[in-house]
Parts: C-alpha cells; sequence; structure tokens
C-alpha cells in the first residue's frame, strides 16, 4: 500500500468515527460558525443555472448551504459515513437537487468542464497531494467558472509547527498550506486568483480535542505545549491566549476565488 493510499485510509478511519459529531449542531458549531461567511463570499459567483461541485465535501454543509441558489449540487467525498450524515440532513431539509458520490478528490469521475463553481472546504490541509486535487478542480470547470478554495492556513509568519499539533489531535491531518501556496497551486493549474479573504479564529482548546475524540493523555500533552507557549516557551505555531481564564488557540482561515481559463 501506497503512502497516499496508506493517508486516505486513516483519512477515512478518523471520519468515519467523527461523522456523528458532524451531525450534532451541539458540537459541530465550529464547522457552521463561519459557513454564512463563505456563503457571503460565494454569493458574487451563485447563480440559479449554476452546476455545482463540492469537492472533499464531508456532510456537504457547504453544497446544502447553496442547493436553494443553483440548480444542482453534487458532493464527493471518500467517505460514506460523512456522505449518509450529509444525504440525511438534506432529505430532513426537503433539499431534492443534490447528488451525494464517493470518490477521490485527487482522481474526480467527471469529465473535463463539467461544473459552473467548483468549491472545497477544509480539505487542503487534510489531503497528501493539494496540488492534484486542484488541478482536477481546475479541469472539471468550464472556461469562466469560479473555483473557490477555504481552509485554515499556515500563518506567513510566525514560528513553530502547528502540524505537530495537528496531527497529535487528528491523525489524517497532513500539512497546513499558506493562502501563497495554495494561489500559487491554482495559478500552475490554469486558474487565475481573481480575490480572498483572510481572518483568525480564536477557538477554547477542551472542544476541539474532545471532537476527535483525542485521548486524555495527548490532550494533557497539547494542553502543556500551550501553556509552555503562554509562560514564554517554544512556541507551537498554534498561538494560543487565555480567554477570561480558558486557554484557547487561533486558526488562520482563508478563502480563495479563482476563475478557469
Amino acid at each position: 500500500m501506497s503512502p497516499v493510499e496508506k493517508h486516505d485510509d486513516t483519512i477515512v478511519r478518523e471520519f468515519t468515527r467523527q461523522a456523528e459529531g458532524f451531525a450534532d449542531p451541539r458540537r459541530n458549531s465550529a464547522f457552521t460558525a463561519q459557513l454564512g461567511r463563505l456563503v457571503r463570499f460565494l454569493e458574487p459567483e451563485l447563480d440559479l443555472e449554476d452546476v455545482v461541485l463540492e469537492v472533499a465535501a464531508g456532510t456537504a454543509l457547504v453544497s446544502r448551504a447553496i442547493a436553494g441558489r443553483v440548480r444542482h449540487a453534487t458532493a464527493l467525498d471518500l467517505t460514506p459515513a460523512m456522505l449518509a450524515e450529509g444525504k440525511r440532513a438534506a432529505d430532513a431539509s426537503g433539499v431534492t437537487n443534490m447528488t451525494f458520490t464517493r470518490g477521490d478528490a485527487t482522481g474526480l469521475p467527471y469529465l473535463d468542464r463539467s461544473f459552473t463553481l467548483v468549491v472545497t472546504r477544509f480539505s487542503m490541509h487534510q489531503v497528501r497531494d493539494p496540488e492534484a486535487v486542484v488541478r482536477e478542480m481546475v479541469r472539471v470547470a468550464r472556461p469562466g467558472a469560479a473555483i473557490v478554495v477555504a481552509d485554515i492556513v499556515r500563518p506567513s509568519s510566525g514560528a513553530g509547527d502547528p502540524d505537530r499539533i495537528e496531527r497529535l489531535r487528528d491523525p489524517s491531518h497532513a500539512s497546513l498550506r499558506t493562502e501563497a501556496e495554495i494561489a500559487a497551486m491554482l495559478a500552475e493549474a490554469g486558474a487565475e486568483v481573481r480575490r480572498a479573504e483572510r481572518f483568525d479564529v480564536v477557538r477554547p482548546l477542551d472542544p476541539w480535542l474532545a471532537f476527535t475524540g483525542t485521548s486524555g493523555e495527548t490532550s494533557a500533552e497539547v494542553r502543556k505545549d500551550l501553556e509552555a507557549e503562554l509562560a514564554g516557551g517554544a512556541p507551537t505555531g498554534m498561538r494560543p491566549a487565555l480567554v477570561d481564564g480558558v486557554l484557547h488557540f487561533t486558526h488562520a482561515h482563508a478563502f480563495i476565488q479563482a476563475i478557469a481559463g
């Protein structure tokens, strides 16, 4: 089994385990909190004739949020349990113009120039070959179609290795990319980056660790490292902070829009 296949197996295992949490609004607030902001970012691209593809869709939060404003949306993901949760939610809310498909983001099962809007959220840091994912997104986009990548990113400046902490919490984590690196991938694949939005999100540590079922021992290690940084120790790359006496960390987010050539 190749390293990529092993990593794909890890993704399926971890997200099968997490799928129930994605369906629980009491636990899934971190994933839905910035969804409205992304929909607003997408608004200039939305059209009632759009044929949309959401790549590495998970439970298809983005597709479900915009389904009423497009002709059809396809949600593709590697993990059947995530797609099943998304399909249940779509059915429960009466969404009928969606298709849920299991597939590999690095080899999309679609013809060239099939979609008028292609979007992915929270996938670049999970996959082993983000360049291949971006190439595929551009390949299946019609000329002039918008391609939108929304993800947590590595801050362009700052010390420490956030990937180490991210992998302790979630073994399926691959590597954070900078906004500039993602923009370069889009350009290399033949798309023109037109606009971007960036912002920080400060998150409480404990719910983040609990969502993935991180063990007590590993959680204690992460907490110890972040507390040590606050006390003047080595940087973790997670930019910790105390908010009302509660330990938090900081994620950098970026939304990047490009136009397919």
